[in-house]
């Protein structure tokens, strides 16, 4: 019997931030999907905190990326090693000995082939088994909903990479979306919106801090300022402007049409019965998207239903993955495949 310091752990594997959770000890790490690689030897320099501070600022044989796009690997070898660090980090010992049980969340509209790569980053890492479970099945668990009733709960998880979508009834998903819209295309929305409008060019990280401080989806009493600082590209020198709520709320209009749309297709895809029960129950948000002003306004707007925040919405999934390692047995049937591998000598 596994004790309280079992080395089985959830992974929540996002395009932006991984979060790990250790079976026993809770949520253990919280650290951006980055890696610092260098361009002459290949190797892997730094990951996670420490890399994610050298995004835009790094010298020409150094490039800080993330492996990870629109909620699926892109780079196979570097998430390999990103998910190895991770591994080591949280158990903070060695390692090699532990072989853990992981299981990780991936997007829903994931292809055989990327839950294959998946799997392998995984037991490549050191697993000694690697169980797949679909994000939004996780964030309902995470997030408390009902998910072995037979009535109908929807869950909306925002991430950075992807919108995943799911109406959930009896533990298995009867209707879902996955759009690869998240919080890296309101990022990007901005940047493209201040060049635009404001002759101004600025980075990926100052954008965030914009949609953090400012970012809006729907229109409220307060509207808020925010001064931003880029190159101007007119002139080429140090500029400075402000932008106001309403001017992010225009940005990031694109993102939450795509976002509002991919749920109004899964509740049009769901069984009347059960969305009977979505309005009784309300819509529940979750994901760093969730955590954006005005958006649940938004969603209950467009959709005419209730809609709620999860409480701590940004660790739905990696606690959705805590549970089902607790339950592994009773809860076998949410994942999506497994494989049992021989643990790996080193």
């Amino acid at each position: 019997m596994l004790g309280i310091w079992s080395s089985d752990m959830g992974i929540d594997l996002g395009t932006a931030n991984t979060l790990v959770h250790v079976r026993g000890r809770g949520i253990v790490l919280d650290e951006p999907s980055v890696v610092a690689v260098s361009k002459r030897t290949g190797q892997v320099l730094s990951v996670g905190s420490d890399a994610r501070r050298m995004l835009g600022r790094t010298p020409a044989d150094i490039v800080a990326m993330r492996p990870l796009k629109d909620g699926v690997i892109a780079d196979f070898e570097h998430t390999e090693q990103m998910i190895k660090y991770f591994i080591a980090k949280a158990h903070n010992r060695d390692w090699h000995i532990s072989h853990p049980r992981v299981v990780l969340g991936v997007p829903s509209g994931v292809t055989e082939v990327e839950k294959r790569a998946v799997t392998d980053a995984a037991t490549s890492a050191g697993a000694r088994e690697a169980h797949l479970i679909e994000e939004p099945m996780a964030a309902a668990i995470g997030a408390g909903l009902p998910i072995q009733e037979p009535g109908g709960c929807m869950i909306v998880d925002i991430g950075g990479g992807t919108t995943e979508v799911a109406v959930i009834s009896l533990g298995g998903v009867v209707a879902s979306d996955s759009a690869r819209v998240g919080g890296d295309e309101m990022d990007d929305a901005i940047v493209q919106y201040v060049r635009r409008n404001l002759n101004l060019m600025i980075g990926e990280r100052t954008a965030e801090d914009i949609k953090i401080a400012v970012g809006s989806a729907f229109p409220s009493a307060e509207e808020s300022v925010f001064t931003v600082r880029g190159r101007d590209l007119v002139s080429g020198l140090p500029k400075v402007v402000e932008m106001t709520t309403a001017h992010v709320r225009e940005a990031l209009s694109p993102v939450l049409v795509e976002i509002v749309h991919s749920i109004k297709e899964t509740l049009d895809e769901t069984p009347p019965e059960l969305v009977n029960d979505i309005m009784e129950r309300g819509i529940t948000l979750c994901g760093g998207g969730a955590l954006l002003a005005g958006i649940d306004q938004l969603v209950a707007t467009e959709t005419l239903m209730p809609v709620l925040v999860a409480v701590d919405p940004l660790t739905c999934v990696v606690r959705g993955t805590g549970l089902v390692l607790e339950e592994l047995d009773t809860l076998r049937r949410v994942l999506v495949r497994e494989r049992r591998v021989r643990a790996l000598r080193y």
